[in-house]
């Protein structure tokens, strides 16, 4: 086939920088590693843009009740980047499965599932053929991508590996885009926003009037805002111990805000109740912590009141709720990327940013002379 657009790279192995970790909690060593050429269903991609996930800080950090972190490794997960023989496409996080398909192989229904929305999505999940549990490698043969240039095996972070200036994945994990949305803007739709945005859609579904509480105003908490904001929710709590984010969380839909260190001796949950006048429709945890967790499930209206958990828990600690209030009708679940079906999902806030209708106002790409370019990790 001739490729007149086909890179001189392409098939050949690829040296390039990388920010490895060698020892958990220690700092990332920058190295020159070999990159090879992608196999049957994968596509390799220079990073243009990546930014830093908690969950990335999370497994660094290594808790013994984490799935296991096979070391060396290249975190990131949150990219933009581009494939030369394809054009543009967003590396997205899958979060250890190949399930966020839009056709899935269901090794119980024995066949593909055409629309979640006409099945049951927690069954096609949990079904899909790519299995459950931590995958350190590509998912389909187990193997890396990566090298170091003595030959010892690097190893991937959740199906992406972004800190890296190229990186190997496979097609389920991404997705194309238009080019016209600021590299800063797309990347943060690999995980942070989509997870928040989505959680607020399709997992809690917040209705018009509702009364939510976020937990954590972070960039994920913040876009768990957006989200709600967007559905017309009546009153959206903000809790966090950072007094400055009440003035952040404005610009995202946020309308009362709660320090839990100013709350004297009453608990979080005690204020949510006075608040709205027995608890929050929907509460959502956007922090990762079990006492948090808790306090999000008890500030929850009993009859229908949901909790959704949306950060990784950072010690790996299980959560213990009181079983009589599960009884009085609350409920709680917990979401990987929101509950978005990213081949036709991210597309759509890709669109609704352009269309101005989302994201612009709030959502900014790093300035590199502000205080706060940090935040992306340029390779």
């Amino acid at each position: 086939m001739n490729n007149k657009s086909a890179s001189p790279k392409a098939g050949k192995v690829i040296r390039c920088k990388a920010a490895i970790c060698r020892i958990p909690g220690k700092p990332l060593v920058i190295e020159e590693i070999e990159v090879e050429p992608p196999k049957a269903w994968e596509v390799r991609i220079k990073i243009l843009c990546t930014s830093l996930c908690h969950s990335d800080v999370t497994f660094w950090k290594s808790s013994t009740d984490l799935p296991k972190l096979p070391l060396p490794v290249i975190f990131g997960h949150e990219a933009v980047g581009l494939n030369k023989l394809k054009g543009l496409w967003r590396a997205w996080e899958s979060m250890w499965k190949k399930w966020k398909k839009e056709i899935w192989w269901c090794q119980y229904f024995k066949g593909t599932v055409e629309n979640a929305e006409t099945a049951s999505l927690q069954r096609a999940i949990l079904a899909s053929k790519f299995g459950r549990g931590y995958r350190p490698n590509m998912p389909r043969d187990g193997t890396s991508r990566f090298r170091e240039l003595k030959g010892d095996v690097i190893h991937h972070f959740l199906n992406i590996s972004s800190f890296t200036e190229y990186t190997v994945v496979d097609i389920t994990h991404v997705v194309k885009i238009a080019p016209h949305i600021p590299l800063g803007i797309a990347c943060l739709l690999s995980c942070g926003v989509s997870t928040g945005v989505g959680a607020a859609w399709k997992v809690a579904g917040v209705e018009v009037g509702s009364t939510v509480a976020i937990f954590g105003l972070g960039a994920v908490g913040l876009a768990v805002a957006e989200g709600t904001r967007s559905n017309r929710a009546s009153k959206i709590i903000g809790v966090d111990i950072n007094p400055e984010k009440f003035e952040i969380g404005k610009k995202f839909g946020i309308t009362d805000f709660i320090n839990p260190a100013t709350c004297g001796d009453k608990t979080v949950s005690q204020v949510i109740k006075e608040m709205t006048d027995g608890g929050a429709d929907y509460c959502l945890e956007c922090i990762g912590l079990t006492s948090v967790m808790n306090d999000a499930f008890n500030s929850s209206r009993e009859g229908w009141g949901k909790t959704v958990i949306l950060g990784v828990e950072m010690h790996g600690s299980p959560i213990s709720l009181n079983s009589i209030e599960i009884l009085k009708g609350r409920s709680v679940c917990g979401t990987y990327f929101g509950g978005l079906k990213p081949r036709s999902d991210i597309a759509t806030l890709v669109q609704k940013y352009l269309d101005k209708v989302h994201l612009r106002s709030s959502f900014h790409p790093c300035d590199p002379n502000s205080d706060s370019a940090g935040l992306l990790v340029f390779l």
